[in-house]
């Protein structure tokens, strides 16, 4: 979360980039919660420094001293003891609230981000690839993969509801692949380990990413008893709270991370939109990459971890585009984020693929992730994650670029020695 001295400060010009991003921030509260916790400590302190002396003031009566006297700093030191009491619990109750104002507070969006708040803001980067030309009308991913057999929404349905896939046969084997290939490029070409990780996490980690407090009705929750647990939205929950509450050697940066995870996300508020196929799910995997870095290399970094995504895409052939995004399309714990966004034949168009951001210290304050260097310099690491890439929305690439005339799907090269097969026939 933010240090609310910076967020006070003029030169971080705060309410003017939160303003970017459409939150408005309440200086006057911040102002006056600071104020009354610092007033509550500062009462405290004195209050016990002047304990100590009331304390060696009636050792130095002792018994022989005027009994009046000492029966006065007693009382003195009774009342100094109420009144430290009193700060303290005033002092934590303010505390408390400051805590919940600034969790409430998103990251400070970058300058270098445009204006806007809507997919329809971002800008273009650059664009790899050309978009299939297709002579015949193309389907979308759900009508080939009826046709192929291998995608079976009404029994997914008939299981868990909407929103929901099930895959077989050939589809069930392209999925299994795809994660291979993306965990065996990633750790074997971009030097990220991998990792084997909960989907259930507590209320602490998912508030150190920042998915708590401010998403808690996109998330899945559970719980056991008295335990309380949810199912995490992305890899990048655990796989950055890995170090939470640790000191890193600042030598040892960057470090890098992945995993292949289910993710669980509600969707709350987007009813309406993409219902029909695997384009948003309330279930569906993803190889995740986190890097934790040196703050002062985090945009640096940022640029590596895009171009490892990219990677990816390139690998299997898949026209796309880099966008960045706009200051308030961006997400709650990001100061920066280029999304990568696939062309689709059946919708006719580029759709979000893989979103990679910055996130500065924004994470690291939350989680309590520092850094210490071998000068004694000590402070907090930058955090940065991107999919590297979704299973799911791959899976959708692959089948509406890779369509065939007569039905068939042809399947990327560099997954034919996961499949065993190098296309899909109704």
């Amino acid at each position: 979360m933010h240090d609310p001295r910076v967020l006070l400060d003029p030169a971080t010009d705060a309410v003017r980039k939160l303003g970017r991003r459409g939150f408005t921030l309440d200086v006057a509260s911040l102002e006056k919660l600071l104020a009354g916790r610092n007033s509550a400590i500062q009462r405290g302190d004195e209050a016990r420094a002047e304990s100590k002396r009331v304390a060696t003031a009636v050792k130095g009566a002792g018994r022989e001293g005027d009994p009046q006297e000492r029966e006065t700093l007693v009382a003195r030191a009774r009342e100094l003891k109420g009144i430290v009491a009193a700060a303290e619990e005033e002092h934590r109750e303010l505390e408390a609230e400051l805590q919940d104002f600034l969790l409430s507070v998103p990251n400070l969006p970058s300058d270098d981000l445009p204006d806007g708040a809507s997919d329809e803001d971002a800008v273009q980067v650059r664009a790899w690839g050309a978009p299939p030309q297709l002579d015949f009308p193309p389907l979308d991913h759900v009508d080939i993969g009826e046709k192929l057999g291998i995608l079976d929404l009404p029994r997914a349905t008939k299981l868990a509801g909407p929103r929901f896939a099930v895959l077989r046969g050939k589809g069930a084997a392209l999925e299994r692949a795809i994660a291979r290939y993306l965990l065996d490029l990633h750790t074997e070409r971009h030097g990220y380990l991998e990792w084997s990780v909960p989907t259930l996490v507590n209320r602490v980690t998912m508030t150190g990413t920042g998915q708590l407090p401010k998403f808690e009705q996109d998330l899945f929750k559970t719980g056991v008893v008295d335990r309380e647990l949810y199912l995490i939205p992305t890899a990048e929950v655990p796989l950055t709270n890995l170090h939470a509450k640790e000191t890193l050697a600042a030598e040892d940066l960057p470090l890098a991370y992945t995993a292949h995870t289910p993710c669980f996300r509600s969707e709350a508020g987007s009813y309406g939109r993409d219902t029909r196929g695997l384009i948003r799910l309330h279930e569906f995997s993803k190889v995740e990459l986190v890097r934790i870095v040196d703050a002062e290399r985090s945009r640096d970094e940022l640029e590596v971890l895009l171009s490892h995504a990219e990677a990816a895409m390139q690998g299997l052939g898949l026209a796309y585009r880099v966008v960045k995004l706009a200051a308030g399309d961006i997400g709650f714990s990001a100061e920066f984020t280029y999304d990568i966004e696939v062309w689709l034949p059946g919708q006719q168009k580029y759709r979000e693929i893989s979103s990679v951001s910055d996130f500065g210290t924004f994470q690291a304050r939350r989680a309590g992730i520092r850094t210490k260097a071998k000068d004694g310099r000590r402070g907090f690491a930058a955090t940065l994650n991107g999919s590297g890439l979704p299973v799911g929305r791959t899976l959708v690439a692959i089948l509406e670029q890779g369509q065939q005339a007569d039905g068939s799907v042809r399947i990327p090269e560099a997954l034919v020695p996961y499949t065993g097969f190098a296309e899909l026939t109704p």
